[in-house]
């Protein structure tokens, strides 16, 4: 196990390399148009899931080059955030946060030594990168009693999301690292009542594309409001919203 933790690893950190080359934003499709708009709403979505704000300290794993760090800052919370790429946190820390108001570290999540327990724990499209057998239980022991983890994460059953992670292999898939996986949301729901989390909630939402042009964006947003209230079309929507907290 350890072996295959330390494989995963080293992918990441040479998968983080790759990205750097082009523009990370525009290949994970938060830097077009339509992009900028999901990543606001699903930044919103897990800000407001993990109650950020003044006095609350929060742990955001996998920060990458902090699009959405910048995001959770402005809620006032207090952000230590942490990536495995030395490349992708290079771009991290280049942004402009008030002084005090992120501490970032360059690990594996697995292996860093926390001050913690925390009030929150925050990602965006980070789970499905990690080894779960060892980052969830983890995860549940950094937080407080009553701490909140809140995560938006692929959905496995997307079409799109499904192709990139079956057919990785193929060329227009490069940007796909070896090892990252996609959620079906009621495993992952059961896993993490397995754990002891509670109130757990995973819901599928986000029918906006990245390529989606700017002309369309509205109308596109507000159908895809209605689809993710549909009995089981919404289930094949392209993320999942992840919020569960830890017992007393």
């Amino acid at each position: 196990m350890k072996d295959m933790v330390s494989t995963r690893a080293d992918h990441e950190i040479a998968h983080g390399k790759k990205l750097v080359k082009k523009d990370p934003a525009l290949l994970w499709g938060w830097g077009t148009p339509s992009g900028k708009v999901r990543a606001l709403r699903r930044a919103a979505m897990i800000a407001t899931g993990a109650n950020l704000r003044p006095g609350t300290r929060a742990l955001e794993i996998g920060c990458g080059t902090g699009i959405f760090t910048e995001m959770f800052a402005q809620s006032g919370a207090q952000l230590v955030a942490v990536d495995i790429s030395a490349d992708l946190l290079k771009q991290a820390k280049a942004r402009h946060f008030s002084a005090g108001r992120v501490q970032f570290l360059e690990k594996r999540f697995e292996e860093c030594e926390f001050d913690g327990p925390f009030d929150a724990i925050i990602g965006s499209s980070v789970l499905h990168h990690l080894d779960l057998e060892s980052a969830l239980p983890r995860i549940y022991k950094l937080l407080k009693p009553n701490g909140i983890m809140s995560f938006a994460e692929p959905n496995m059953l997307n079409p799109q999301v499904f192709a990139e992670r079956k057919l990785n292999f193929l060329p227009c898939f490069w940007y796909v690292s070896p090892d990252e996986i996609a959620f079906f949301r009621y495993r992952l729901r059961s896993i993490l009542r397995k754990l002891g989390f509670e109130n757990v909630t995973v819901e599928p939402f986000d029918w906006l594309h990245p390529a989606t042009p700017n002309e369309w964006i509205n109308a596109v947003s507000s159908i895809g409001s209605v689809m993710e209230k549909i009995p089981l079309l919404r289930e094949f929507a392209g993320s999942l919203y992840i919020c569960c907290c830890r017992s007393q």
